[in-house]
């Protein structure tokens, strides 16, 4: 098996852990790739031989490892997983981020997670994904997303309109700051944040997550995974954005229409023996803690 090694080069704990992974892997005789920006920063920092990183640097590291390591915080394997379009590699994120929902294996436990890694004690998670499609090639062709598409007003701009079908039967005109359209694993991230249910990975559904509604009897609303979403952005000209996982686009005129559907590829995160969802979800959003009584 090769192995790759990606990462946030603007992160300071980047480096030694990196630096760890790459004697581990060839102390122990195993093939892997560095990431070309990755290898520049670690020769630069003394932290490997030139000669290592001429020998290990690639540029396409995603797609040319069969297992990629993933090191930053979600943001960064997301922006892994887009580097390996609709294959299916699989990736491990590993956490030097601050919440690290997909990101979950901490610096701490890397070199127990590379043993395992290493024996195949693992098994690959196969996280759906959603594809939009613009009815106006000009808008945009065809974007996917892991987390989430997002529709959001910009800067200043006032609320927004719109108008949202669910397999061609009208479901709701949203007047509010924005909409999103996540799946489980991005019902943990913008989603939550703005009220948002939390799903489990293995539910196959989609979530629609209205942005501060004008309407407060409106609320998110969970729908089939096969279900056909169309949205359309109508009311005045103002700007707003149109993103997918944090990808964005500005625009000025409304008219913007879009289809949302489950997309034909997965991606695949690594998940080793003793992880699970919910030890994450009491980890990261402290579920269960009681704070000590200091009152007596």
């Amino acid at each position: 098996m090769t192995y790759g090694i990606t990462g946030n080069t603007t992160k300071d704990d980047l480096w030694p852990p990196v630096a760890e992974v790459v004697t581990w892997f060839r102390d122990h005789d195993h093939d892997f790739w560095i990431h070309e920006p990755i290898a520049a920063g670690l020769t630069e920092r003394d932290l490997i031989a030139a000669s290592v990183a001429e020998e290990h640097s690639i540029t396409d590291v995603v797609q040319s490892g069969d297992l990629v390591l993933s090191f930053g915080g979600d943001g960064t394997l997301l922006r892994a997983a887009h580097l390996t379009g609709p294959n299916d590699t699989p990736l491990l994120g590993v956490n030097i981020g601050r919440l690290g929902f997909l990101a979950d294996i901490e610096v701490e436990q890397l070199h127990e997670a590379l043993e395992q890694i290493v024996a195949g004690q693992y098994t690959v998670e196969e996280r759906l994904v959603l594809e939009a499609q613009a009815n106006n090639p000009a808008h945009f062709g065809t974007e996917w997303a892991l987390n989430e598409f997002v529709v959001d007003r910009s800067g200043s701009a006032g609320m927004i309109k719109i108008e949202v079908e669910v397999n061609g039967t009208p479901l709701n005109t949203y007047w509010a700051d924005g909409l999103i359209v996540a799946t489980p694993t991005g019902s943990t991230a913008y989603s939550l944040s703005t009220g948002g249910p939390i799903i489990t990975p293995g539910v196959k559904a989609v979530i629609l997550t209205p942005i501060a509604p004008h309407t407060l009897t409106v609320r998110p609303i969970v729908l089939p995974a096969d279900s056909t979403i169309t949205c359309r952005v109508m009311g005045e000209d103002q700007p707003y954005v149109f993103a997918a996982d944090g990808r964005s686009s500005m625009f000025e005129d409304h008219g913007l229409q879009f289809t949302v559907q489950r997309a034909s590829h997965t991606v695949n995160l690594v998940k080793l023996p003793d992880q699970h969802f919910f030890h994450t979800l009491r980890s990261k959003l402290m579920w269960g803690v009681r704070r000590s009584d200091d009152s007596s």
